[in-house]
């Protein structure tokens, strides 16, 4: 993959080793998402997923916030029959079918759609003082893009509707204790914690095995236990016959890191 680092492109991309690390870049707007911002976001996720030396992505945003919604300039410019009428090449939800880790930064403000974008990743670290809102009742709008069925999946019925019909903002503390993030680190040291614990993944897991566990978690969201057991039953046998499997026994018993293949093509 092409490292990016031309300043005036919506999202930079940059290698760290085994970690592909994008960055929202439209700082004078807090990173504030639209449709060039989106094309370019999802067009290097879908290069990342082709691409062998990629095994885990980490997101961020340039400046003071991690991305403060959808931009208000351009909602007003538009009107309801034109938002209606919009065809993406990719659907909102596009991240949720990475197959690789993705992992949020959250740097700072991540607000309304920023938000969204931030659940979509698979993990969240945040500074402390970073402020997360779900924002949309504070403008007239609904939990949009899957959010009513995102946050009672992290943070439970109650606390999920408090942070959407309040739209109240919570610190980066704060949110760790509702677990809607995962990790809380210091500004100085946020980028760095989430790429160390990337590249962890990138070096020491199995992408097919994580591919599985990602799409395992989601489905047993919505089955019964014993429907979400047989399918790890079926999984574990075929798991059994992958070469990674014996790899993970071989790099255990030689005390060496596991030389685990890269995941196949789409």
């Amino acid at each position: 993959m092409k490292q990016e680092t031309k300043q005036g492109e919506t999202v930079l991309a940059v290698r760290r080793g085994p970690v592909l690390v994008l960055t929202l870049n439209r700082p004078d707007r807090l990173n504030a998402w639209n449709d060039e911002l989106e094309r370019r976001y999802f067009a290097l996720l879908d290069e990342a997923e082709a691409d062998p030396g990629v095994r885990a992505i980490v997101v961020t945003g340039a400046g003071r916030g991690f991305c403060a919604g959808a931009d208000m300039a351009d909602l007003q410019r538009i009107g309801a029959d034109e938002i209606d009428s919009v065809e993406r090449p990719r659907p909102r939800t596009f991240p949720m079918t990475v197959r690789k880790p993705l992992i949020a930064a959250i740097n700072g403000a991540a607000a309304g759609l920023g938000l969204v974008e931030a659940l979509y990743c698979d993990i969240r670290f945040a500074t402390p003082t970073a402020k997360l809102t779900t924002a949309f009742v504070r403008r007239g709008l609904i939990a949009e893009y899957g959010m009513a069925w995102l946050l009672p999946r992290l943070v439970g019925i109650s606390t999920a509707l408090d942070l959407l019909m309040s739209g109240r903002v919570v610190t980066g503390e704060e949110a760790r204790a509702l677990g809607l993030v995962d990790r809380v680190v210091e500004p100085d040291a946020l980028l760095d914690a989430a790429v160390d614990y990337a590249t962890e993944l990138a070096t020491l897991c199995s992408p097919e095995s994580m591919r599985i566990i990602k799409e395992q978690v989601r489905a047993a969201l919505d089955s019964e236990f014993a429907d979400a057991v047989a399918e790890a039953d079926r999984l574990m046998v075929e798991s059994f016959r992958h070469p990674d499997a014996a790899e993970g026994v071989a790099s255990y018993l030689a005390n060496r890191p596991p030389a685990f293949r890269p995941l196949a093509p789409r």
